[in-house]
């Protein structure tokens, strides 16, 4: 046959393919009536297990994989359904629910809100585009925000959680694994490094250049560019930026905002030394209690998988049957196994969706424990 002809066969087997699916998730869902009737759970795992035994002896050897993945989208697709027809909620489900009814309809212009550094900083820089009057409260490290926020000592923090050149910032994620926080909006905010020094030093008089990590890696072509420079981090671009003004030395400079030089004095030897001009970090503004304003279109979860193989290809099925767009999927060891993981995702759906509201019931389902960071929409 040409390959039309076996486009054609194709076509003709899709045709009772097609006729075939219909009638199997038409049977589930009569299974889901038999088991709202009866009192039984979605999830048979026995009985999946004993058809996926049954599938793979039915199939030539080289065909075993295909069919099993072929019928684990099946079996997704089906508890989705069932779990649809159902209307399985969970408490956590509820405490969406009460969130979006009790949050107020505006976020909020005024707050005391807490970040990492010292005035200057980028948190900050983030923070006045969050809100127009904050009362910032700084902090020597990120985890010190994350236990102010636990505590109550201010009502939101602002954390950088990830750079367009850079990446993530892990010591971040690492954090998230052990505090109680939940994300309420986050915000992109452009980033420009400026070579700081004080009035009269030229850049040829320069021996090191202070700053943050990131911002460091950042600006490696400059760097690189100037051998003669050594490279000493700091917790902060900003504290940088105050060493330096403060410092009796005249051969040292910071990468630093701007802002940073009118705050402390300091002339900008050379404006916008990051490699790439489309630099922006991604701030996450975190709260203790669970508040969803309108529009929230983004939501943030941390999953613990079994650690078994297809555990991961399982739950992004349910996102696809779902019709859910992953924007992000980050993973950072747990400190107690070996070579497990915490995975993070960052999910475009909409907290007033069906879809959304059946994935938040369904998750118990597919991994071994998760976190629900919360719902959000972000600033541009």
């Amino acid at each position: 046959m040409d390959l039309q002809e076996l486009r054609a066969s194709i076509d003709q087997i899709d045709q009772s393919l097609l006729s075939l699916f219909a009638q199997r998730m038409d049977l589930s869902a009569q299974v889901a009536a038999f088991k709202r009737e009866h009192g039984l759970p979605v999830l048979d795992a026995g009985r999946e297990q004993e058809k996926l035994k049954s599938v793979a002896a039915q199939l030539p050897e080289e065909l075993q994989e295909y069919g099993l993945s072929l019928y684990d989208l099946l079996f997704e697709l089906s508890r989705a359904r069932q779990n649809q027809l159902l209307g399985v909620g969970s408490s956590l489900t509820e405490e969406i629910t009460h969130a979006i009814r009790d949050t107020e309809s505006l976020f909020p212009p005024n707050a005391s809100v807490a970040c990492q550094g010292v005035a200057g900083a980028y948190s900050q820089l983030a923070c006045e585009k969050l809100f127009r009057r904050p009362d910032l409260l700084y902090f020597s490290n990120f985890e010190a925000v994350f236990s102010a926020i636990e505590k109550g000592l201010c009502r939101y923090g602002v954390i950088p959680l990830e750079n367009s050149t850079a990446g993530s910032v892990n010591m971040v994620y690492d954090l998230m694994m052990r505090h109680n926080f939940r994300i309420v909006r986050s915000v992109r905010l452009k980033i420009d490094h400026n070579l700081l020094a004080k009035p009269g030093v030229k850049l040829e008089d320069i021996r090191a250049v202070y700053s943050h990590e990131q911002a460091i890696a950042q600006c490696s072509d400059f760097l690189q560019q100037h051998p003669e420079i050594t490279v000493v981090r700091c917790a902060n671009t900003a504290e940088a930026a105050k060493l330096v003004a403060k410092s009796d030395r005249s051969d040292i400079a910071a990468l630093s905002s701007r802002s940073c030089a009118q705050l402390y004095g300091l002339n900008c030897l050379l404006p916008s030394c990051q490699d790439q001009g489309n630099n922006y970090t991604r701030f996450i503004c975190i709260s203790r209690d669970l508040e969803i304003y309108p529009g929230a279109d983004r939501t943030s979860l941390m999953m613990v998988l079994p650690h078994r193989p297809g555990s991961l290809y399982k739950l992004l099925s349910r996102f696809y049957a779902l019709g859910i767009n992953l924007n992000k999927l980050e993973s950072r060891p747990l400190p107690d196994r070996d070579f497990e993981f915490m995975f993070y995702f960052d999910l475009d759906t909409s907290v007033y969706s069906p879809q959304f509201i059946q994935l938040m019931g369904e998750l118990d389902e597919v991994c071994e424990s998760f976190t629900y960071l919360g719902s959000y929409s972000e600033v541009v």
